[in-house]
């Protein structure tokens, strides 16, 4: 006979307390689930485990969504180029804000603002419908369920690195060239992903409990875009209020990726871009701890 005893997590990934050792008859070791309360950090460990896991549902939602369509990883271009047109335009030529953005072309400058937006909302509105519409896995088989907010945001950036190539194409065609601002880059498209899997996460673990999310996102997505300065330049912005656009991640982090590509400063400094990651980090540990705290409950209620 064996007394040996294994304890592993259940769906909430958390840290089970030791149970009681109990004999077996076939000599195997007895695995005991239970839930741990309060609040828990990222389990890496475990994340990396299930690293396949992670590209397999990446690559599936891909799949889903240019299945059966006919111009296929096109829309992923096609959507910031409409949204470009109509931007310049209704904003470029009718509102004037073609002059407010002089020595640089304004479809230009619109678009490579639309690149980092349009891959944040798509990461937040697909991460937090994900558990929804997957609730078929989430309560018949045991994974980190913080992947399907991941594989929402890894999709996201498949898009966006084909949108990318476009926009290297639009700045070859207007002899526009990248400056010293490319080194902020990759420091830019992280504090992007970390920003889009912390609200994405938080949001996941909110619609879980309360549906009405899906419907509020929209709405927020919408009026959050008007606050970033993506058809404009912060320059516009009345000074005694640009202090309230450091308070958005995103007007930082929109602003250092057209500065990175563009070499198109506006009112660009570090400090701007350093508050956006600072606050893009304290996002994405509140939105992860949020999940991580609720987590526990999704099978039941999902």
């Amino acid at each position: 006979m064996s007394s040996d005893t294994v304890t592993i997590p259940e769906a909430s990934d958390s840290a089970p307390r030791p149970a009681a050792p109990v004999d077996r008859a076939d000599g195997l070791p007895l695995l005991v689930i239970e839930p741990a309360p309060g609040w828990r950090p990222i389990n890496l460990r475990e994340l990396w485990r299930y690293r396949e896991l992670l590209g397999f549902l990446t690559w599936r939602d891909v799949k889903i969504r240019y299945k059966q369509t006919a111009l296929g990883a096109t829309w992923a271009i096609l959507q910031p180029v409409m949204t470009m047109v109509i931007f310049t335009l209704f904003f470029g030529r009718g509102a004037g804000m073609a002059q407010k953005t002089p020595g640089i072309s304004y479809s230009l400058f619109v678009y490579a603002g639309l690149l980092p937006w349009v891959f944040f909302t798509s990461s937040i509105t697909n991460a937090g419908t994900s558990l929804v519409n997957n609730q078929n896995l989430v309560t018949k088989i045991y994974f980190p369920r913080l992947m399907m907010p991941l594989s929402s945001v890894g999709a996201a950036f498949v898009d966006f690195g084909i949108a990318l190539v476009l926009l290297i194409g639009m700045m070859i065609w207007n002899q526009t060239g990248p400056g010293i601002g490319i080194l902020f880059l990759p420091a830019v498209i992280v504090l992007m992903s970390l920003l889009s899997v912390g609200v994405g996460a938080l949001l996941a673990g909110l619609t879980v409990a309360y549906r009405d999310f899906r419907y509020v996102v929209p709405f927020m997505t919408q009026m959050w875009m008007f606050v970033t300065p993506i058809i404009y330049p912060t320059s516009i912005v009345p000074k005694e209020l640009r202090w309230l656009w450091g308070f958005n991640p995103m007007a930082g982090l929109v602003e250092t990726f057209r500065y990175a590509f563009l070499n198109w400063p506006s009112d660009w400094t570090p400090q701007t871009f350093l508050m956006s990651g600072a606050i893009s980090i304290c996002v994405f540990f509140v939105g992860i701890f949020y999940f991580r705290r609720v987590e526990r409950t999704f099978a039941d209620i999902v």
